[in-house]
């Protein structure tokens, strides 16, 4: 008899998921390769909804109790969970680090979409509470994305019971089965299927969709924070690095099995000793420049030098001989300080000054760099790194070194950069996360 009563609240729900997709579609068809991606299955053993990324678990007891209500918290509860997925939240590293204030923050980002899509069919009553959380955090975010969120709430360093009425105002689904707090190693497939839902979303908002794209803007804010790429950027110092070879031995590559072999069949005469050279690559010639106009905001110039400090520092950086030149420029050069020794780095950045505050002109740095290379002041330069905040005149000639621009950038829109050079856009989130080694 109970399966019976279960297995006719399955088909009643069943109905209540399709009216539900079929609602939603007719309003915001450029979700409809999303809606088909999550499939609804009922279990008894949850409290409400909760999805992996590949299946939308529910209580079919909640679900009807929630359809009693009306059409909108059904229709809000599924396209919440939607937009867990296309978001990337379910897989997110950054929920193995503070499991409550990330969901907490997942769930404010996707109803702050929620709430922004004029839609009647995912209407609420505007509450004043809301209202007055979203304020509090565009205030200090361009845009209110999981990761801002979770950044400012960690700052906040709130009390339980502000955590706790937050989510008992955002919460709307469980988020146990989301694979970062499950398991880390667990597959891609539906990650990347997700990724590339959301690329294809973004591009037909920006090209087919433009009276869409204004009424969920939101949502397309947020497609845009997600889809942009994301960089490691003691990773991305690695591309100047040079490969050499160096007066060390090299156990990696040393074979157990045949020394011990000729120890055993010679006594004292190994068939194999370890290679007294390595391949390493690390920086020798190298020249950074600083943006010192008035439009780059000292605070961000310093979190640039203190990571890019935290990483060159290391002794595996450099080689024996190494060259670093560290400019200053606004309009015109400012100031050339060569580095060729951690302890001139060290000193150097214990009396950093800013120095300029002037307009912004990228060309005097790439000139006075090819009068060092005329002057053969490089052994090999490998490449040049230009911190700024994208506003200024390019050169129009390729140099002959790698180039990149890194932008201090507070918002997400694109900078166009020379077709010859490498492209990183940090925020000042990137780099409180990642000065000091964590990431």
């Amino acid at each position: 008899m109970f399966e019976e009563q279960l297995m006719e609240k399955v088909d009643i729900c069943e109905e209540i998921w399709r009216d539900c997709r079929n609602e939603l579609y007719l309003n915001m068809r450029f979700l409809d390769v999303a809606f088909h991606s999550l499939r609804p299955l009922a279990s008894m053993e949850l409290g409400r909804t909760a999805t992996d990324g590949a299946i939308l678990r529910y209580n079919p007891e909640y679900l009807i109790e929630q359809y009693r209500i009306g059409n909108v918290p059904v229709n809000r509860c599924y396209l919440h969970s939607i937009l867990h997925c296309l978001m990337g939240h379910v897989w997110n590293p950054r929920g193995s680090e503070n499991r409550q204030l990330w969901d907490l923050a997942c769930d404010i980002a996707v109803e702050s979409i929620l709430d922004g899509l004029p839609y009647r069919c995912l209407r609420n009553p505007s509450k004043p509470f809301r209202r007055a959380v979203y304020q509090g955090f565009e205030k200090k975010l361009p845009v209110l994305n999981g990761e801002g969120i979770f950044y400012l709430l960690q700052k906040a360093d709130l009390d339980m019971r502000a955590v706790a009425r937050l989510i008992q105002e955002f919460m709307v689904d469980d988020h146990f089965l989301w694979q970062p707090q499950r398991n880390p190693k667990a597959p891609m497939e539906n990650q990347n299927q997700w990724k590339d839902i959301r690329e294809r979303m973004e591009t037909e908002l920006e090209l087919f969709s433009k009276e869409a794209a204004e009424e969920s803007k939101g949502l397309r804010e947020q497609l845009r924070v997600e889809n942009r790429e994301r960089y490691d950027y003691r990773e991305f110092l690695k591309k100047f690095c040079v490969l050499k070879e160096e007066m060390k031995l090299d156990l990696d590559s040393f074979d157990y099995i045949f020394y011990h072999y000729g120890m055993e069949l010679y006594g004292n005469m190994p068939l194999i000793e370890p290679l007294e050279t390595s391949e390493t690559q690390k920086i020798e010639d190298f020249v950074i420049v600083i943006d010192t106009s008035m439009s780059c905001k000292a605070s961000l110039v310093q979190k640039f030098l203190e990571e890019t400090y935290s990483i060159l520092s290391q002794c595996e950086s450099f080689y024996r001989r190494f060259c670093i030149h560290i400019l200053q420029c606004d309009e015109r050069v400012q100031s050339d300080q060569v580095i060729e020794s951690r302890e001139q780095l060290a000193d150097y950045m214990e009396h950093f000054e800013i120095q300029g505050m002037g307009g912004t002109d990228f060309r005097p740095a790439f000139e006075y760099v090819n009068t060092l290379l005329a002057r053969k002041a490089f052994h090999k330069l490998r490449g040049l790194i230009y911190f700024t905040d994208g506003y200024g005149s390019f050169p129009v000639k390729k140099p002959i070194y790698d180039t990149a621009f890194v932008f201090f950038k507070e918002d997400y829109l694109d900078v166009d950069v020379p077709p010859w050079a490498m492209k990183l856009i940090l925020d000042q989130r990137d780099l409180e996360i990642t000065v000091g080694g964590r990431t």
